[in-house]
């Protein structure tokens, strides 16, 4: 059950705030399925930043329809127990807010983030952001508010209907499960996510996604 436990905690962060971490130091820790994940220690914190590098068959208005539908975030971020969009800003920004199950004794935890989308008009680059806000909503009774979770994706077109994803994640579940824990099981979850956002993007919903502030 501890194993499952830890797997929740580093894969419910998969579409929560998002900061760059440069470039150094990454460990090339597991390479399946043409999802290669990578972790690295994190000044002031003691948990394991990690990075997620592969490619997609898709558009980038694919990618990011699948990414800012957060409605749809339980059929593939692992162990989402609900997602329901807080505020809706603009078409490319939103507030949401996710509770996620966690086994007994642990309590769930919840997160609240928004979620923004940019992208280079000479590159066609896309970057989602999507930094927590704790204090949005009051905390809820017997469930773990996330205070602090960062990270950030880079979707980059690389050829037709094809995209190289780069993800990085910095992140502390809060309550008093053990750091190591959680270092020890880091790649599990991403790896979950990513296998599971591969097949959601076939779905018809967004095989033919068009948004109008992407330009693809």
């Amino acid at each position: 059950m501890i194993n499952r436990l830890i797997l929740i905690f580093v894969a419910y962060f998969f579409t929560t705030g998002l900061v760059s971490f440069g470039q150094e130091n990454w460990k090339l820790k597991s390479n399946k399925d043409d999802i290669a994940i990578y972790t690295r220690d994190v000044p002031n914190s003691r948990f394991k930043g990690i990075k997620v590098v592969c490619e997609l068959n898709a558009t980038l208005s694919q990618l990011v329809a699948v990414v800012m539908d957060v409605n749809t975030a339980v059929e593939w971020v692992y162990s989402t127990r609900s997602a329901v969009v807080l505020k809706q800003v603009s078409p490319s920004e939103l507030y949401y807010y996710s509770e996620v199950n966690v086994p007994w004794p642990a309590s769930n935890r919840d997160f609240i983030a928004r979620l923004s989308v940019s992208q280079d008009a000479h590159t066609k680059v896309v970057t989602v952001l999507g930094p927590v806000f704790p204090d949005y909503i009051p905390e809820k009774k017997d469930i773990v508010r996330v205070r602090r979770s960062e990270g950030k994706w880079i979707i980059s077109p690389v050829g037709k209907d094809r995209v190289r994803v780069e993800y990085t994640l910095n992140m502390d579940p809060g309550g008093n499960i053990p750091a190591w824990l959680v270092n020890m099981f880091a790649t599990k979850g991403p790896y979950e996510s990513f296998r599971k956002l591969k097949v959601q993007l076939k779905k018809p919903a967004f095989t033919h996604a068009h948004l109008s502030y992407i330009v693809d």
